[in-house]
């Protein structure tokens, strides 16, 4: 299994979700987690036994746009990266606007 990561810029993120579906992956998972500066995004693509791992790192305030229109299920991991970190991701197919989850602190990872 291939572990590196491509790193791709916060704008270039729907571009290389198209080429990924063009070349036959599906989405597995998406992630953040915070750091010093802000976030960093990780999102995995399979293909038969082969990962892709695409990072991408945010600033504290950086928007980021959806994949969810080229990867319909990727609008569940998205609206948990907003309740949960406050990221900010534009165009989510089905954007719950932070009632996906109920939390008692909100946005308790930012």
């Amino acid at each position: 299994m291939n572990m590196d990561f491509k790193s791709v810029k916060a704008e270039e993120v729907i571009d290389e979700a198209q080429r990924l579906k063009f070349d036959g992956y599906h989405l597995m998972q998406q992630c953040a987690t915070r750091t010093a500066d802000g976030y960093e995004l990780v999102y995995s693509f399979g293909k038969a036994l082969e990962v892709c791992q695409v990072k991408i790192i945010l600033s504290e305030n950086q928007s980021i746009n959806s994949i969810s229109h080229v990867f319909p299920c990727a609008f569940l991991y998205e609206n948990e990266m907003h309740d949960l970190f406050g990221i900010d991701i534009q165009m989510i197919s089905l954007d719950y606007k932070g009632s996906f989850y109920r939390t008692a602190i909100e946005t308790p990872f930012k």
